[in-house]
């Protein structure tokens, strides 16, 4: 059968295949093939595979002894993975109890089958879980060679962004001084930490506090890491004219901080800025919030527009990487 795959040299191959599972990438139901010198890695969705690894489509044999849940059902099921965790969103809850069995007496690696109970709701953006399967809603995510232990009801997380907060993570070099306004248990402040940048997370959810810096420690960084639970408007004076790098990821209302944002900003910082805006403009309201808020004080410049996903119909997540210098005083 003809699948997309990530195509690289045999001597690279390992390297690629364990960061490619680290994402949840692998798409188990395929044999990875060698061929002429490279390993064919199958891929469950090409769009978010990083731009450094070469897609290709070739066909790959499936596996012979795994049963899938689609051959159980008789339908192919939607759903999410999280670690061991797999994540529902189901009304009919019959229907919701069937997959979970199903999921159960496949070959697929589950320990924990959870079905969305309600919308991201309140300041903390947490939601309902109905426990379908396992023992609680505490998981482990493994993402690009880091992993982050959270509980899916006490914190908002989304696995749907590893691909982009690795192209975030990627641009960040040893010794910059990165402040993530909206931090949840870490998956931008632990990555960054991890290519040796000094990070301070900030989130009003005293449960994602706690789990940022158990991550931490997790992933040997937490001398490089300060998590502060707090308003972030609170937190930006401690931290004026601090950082090079800002991460505002709450796109429904990350306007409402700008002001914060460009108090924490050093005299050179980029602000990766997060909005939800229709497909018409997606990227012209942000852009004008941010020069209202940052001109003239700063030269702010645009360096990459970029869609993240489609969010609802035409919406668009997207990003604005916007680069703020000062062109007068150097830093305290």
């Amino acid at each position: 059968m003809e699948v997309p795959c990530v195509r690289v040299p045999l001597e690279n191959g390992e390297t690629t295949r364990r960061e490619l599972a680290d994402a949840d990438l692998i798409a188990d139901d395929y044999e990875i093939t060698v061929d002429d010198g490279s390993l064919y890695v199958p891929v469950t969705d090409p769009a978010a595979v990083s731009d450094e690894f070469e897609l290709v489509t070739r066909s790959v044999d499936e596996r012979d002894t795994q049963t899938t849940p689609a051959e159980l059902l008789g339908f192919d099921p939607t759903y999410e993975r999280l670690g061991e965790a797999v994540l529902l969103d189901e009304d009919d809850r019959d229907r919701a109890r069937e997959i979970s069995d199903a999921l159960f007496q496949s070959d697929l690696p589950v320990e924990t089958v959870l079905n969305k109970a309600s919308k991201v709701k309140g300041e903390t953006r947490v939601r309902d879980w109905d426990l379908l399967a396992g023992e609680d809603t505490e998981v482990v995510h493994r993402e690009y060679g880091s992993e982050f232990l959270l509980d899916l009801a006490e914190v908002y997380f989304s696995p749907r962004l590893a691909t982009e907060r690795h192209r975030v993570a990627e641009q960040v070099t040893a010794g910059e001084r990165t402040f993530d306004m909206f931090a949840g248990v870490g998956p931008f402040v632990i990555p960054f930490a991890k290519r040796g940048a000094e990070c301070v997370g900030v989130d009003i959810n005293p449960d994602a506090i706690e789990y940022l810096r158990e991550n931490a420690r997790r992933n040997g960084v937490a001398n490089r890491v300060t998590a502060i639970c707090d308003d972030v408007e609170a937190a930006a004076s401690d931290y004026e004219d601090w950082a090079d790098r800002i991460v505002m990821n709450l796109p429904h209302s990350a306007d409402e901080f700008i002001d914060a944002a460009v108090t924490i900003a050093g005299d050179e910082c980029v602000v990766h800025y997060y909005d939800i805006q229709h497909e018409d403009d997606p990227f012209g309201p942000g852009e004008r919030v941010i020069r209202r808020a940052a001109e003239p004080a700063y030269d702010v410049t645009v360096e990459t527009r970029h869609v993240v996903r489609s969010y609802a119909p035409h919406e668009l997540n997207v990003c604005l990487d916007v680069r703020l210098d000062r062109p007068t005083a150097p830093r305290n």
